[in-house]
């Protein structure tokens, strides 16, 4: 670490994941930040902040396509009107079918279950697996772990470090209806973690 004008600074490369930090005030004084994305235990009789570092894509710049005579242009104009008419007659039907795949999605809403009831799903992340196309006890319980941390990865930092291990079991329990194995299981975990 450099010193410089009241402060430390380090540069260095982490790869993605899950870290914990604190900071040294005072020269002998642990705090934390208090805006963390979250904290945890660690370990050690502390509370330690936590962030999620997201891997970095480098993605080649995609090359330019070559410009089109300006001739070409003026005549795909006089088409365009063709299109649009056909586009118009095309519309009305279109408008049904969407009417009538909305009128299922209704009916797919009212079978779905309550997901909240899986320790460590809250309002949010059962929203978040219902827009993945989870919305059964069942669907969950066949869900592969990848696809349930995809789907907390996407939703951002604050639902990274949610932990989906025990969800496919309190799933699957829920699905046959053993209730009391479920209340059994639910108590023995805090947030969904053993």
């Amino acid at each position: 670490m450099k010193s410089g004008k009241g402060a430390y600074k380090a540069a260095t490369h982490l790869p993605a994941g899950h870290y914990q930090f604190r900071y040294l005030a005072d020269g002998w004084d642990w705090r934390n930040d208090d805006q963390a994305e979250a904290y945890t235990d660690s370990g050690y009789g502390t509370i330690n902040c936590c962030f999620a570092l997201d891997a970095v894509n480098k993605v080649a710049a995609a090359p330019k396509a070559p410009a089109k005579p300006a001739a070409k242009k003026a005549e795909a104009k006089p088409a365009a009107p063709k299109a649009a008419v056909k586009k118009a007659e095309a519309t009305p039907p279109a408008a049904k079918k969407t009417a009538a795949k909305a009128a299922p999605a209704k009916t797919e809403a009212k079978k779905a279950d309550d997901l909240k009831r899986i320790e460590g799903i809250g309002p949010k992340i059962a929203t978040l697996l219902n827009e993945a196309g989870i919305y059964t006890f069942a669907e969950l319980s066949k869900a592969s772990p990848t696809m349930l941390a995809d789907v907390l990865q996407a939703a951002g930092a604050r639902y990274r470090l949610a932990k989906p291990g025990t969800w496919q079991e309190q799933a699957s329990l829920a699905a046959a209806g053993k209730e009391e194995e479920l209340k059994k299981l639910q108590e023995e975990l805090k947030g969904g973690v053993r």
